[in-house]
């Protein structure tokens, strides 16, 4: 398997003529919820001292990156999102148009590229930024072993999935965390390379991984949010929802789409209907 090194693809090697790709937080694990209740909106009101409005802004916070069309948003994305929305209704933040405008023209999104960023222009809120999510991955670590684990039928569904596909972990979740989860509950066995964080958006690493000679369609990317759904669809991949709330039927149906990706069914038409049920169920 890819091992995180300098290069999160170094030693990965086409096997099979399919490949799967899963998302990890709030798709394979049942991880997505606790982190974003007790760690990510917390340490954000905690950072900016935020206290005054801390419901609201939780509320608000956990609708970006839960309950709407922006689930499963890189972190810095959300942060600059909720940051101004709480600028233009209850309280100034300092510096917040220079992290809003890294995070829309970086090509990556991680500590390590925040950190290059802030040498080339110091920002108040970039340093704050940098500091919430390093305090998030802490806080994150420190959560219960026995809280972090895989929705019911993952673990039969992935070994399933494997006999026909290679299987690529692509999460924009931090690298470390995502190792730890996977590798404590044995589904590592079943993965041959784990992209996370710091390999790049999952729509690069779905790109990177087509350069390892795979066909188009005969790759599908697994994941719970409709930026699953694009990464895949930007690189013209096929893509299986994981339903928010039916997390446990959508892996026990997966089988469905994984024959019709090796048989060659995976038509225009199931994939509409995958995708308005995906639509439907963000919106509900």
């Amino acid at each position: 398997m890819g091992h995180l090194d300098s290069n999160p693809f170094a030693g990965f090697k086409k096997q099979k003529d399919y490949l799967i790709c899963v998302d990890s937080d709030g798709c394979a694990m049942d991880t997505m919820d606790i982190k974003h209740f007790k760690c990510f909106g917390p340490c954000m009101v905690r950072e900016w001292g935020l206290e005054s409005w801390k419901k609201d802004i939780l509320d608000q916070w956990n609708k970006v990156n839960l309950y709407s069309m922006t689930r499963g948003i890189n972190r810095f994305k959300a942060l600059a999102l909720v940051l101004e929305w709480v600028d233009s209704l209850y309280c100034q933040i300092p510096g917040i148009q220079e992290l809003a405008a890294w995070t829309r023209e970086a090509d990556e999104l991680s500590n390590s590229s925040l950190e290059r960023q802030m040498r080339s222009c110091p920002s108040i809120c970039l340093k704050k930024a940098l500091d919430w999510s390093g305090t998030v991955n802490r806080e994150i670590s420190r959560l219960p072993k026995a809280d972090m684990k895989p929705f019911p039928g993952v673990k039969e569904g992935i070994m399933l999935a494997h006999q026909y596909a290679d299987i690529a972990v692509v999460s924009s979740a931090n690298p470390d965390a995502v190792a730890d989860e996977w590798g404590r509950h044995g589904l590592l066995a079943d993965v041959d390379i784990l992209l996370a964080q710091d390999a790049g958006s999952k729509s690069y690493c779905i790109g990177k991984l087509l350069e390892y000679g795979y066909e188009n369609d005969h790759v599908m990317m697994v994941g719970d949010a409709p930026g699953d759904c694009q990464a895949a669809g930007m690189n013209s991949v096929h893509f299986y929802p994981i339903l928010v709330n039916r997390e446990y039927e959508s892996w026990m149906t997966i089988m469905k789409s994984v024959k019709r990706l090796v048989d060659g069914t995976f038509t225009q038409e199931w994939e509409k209907q995958l995708r308005d049920g995906f639509e439907m169920n963000l919106k509900a």
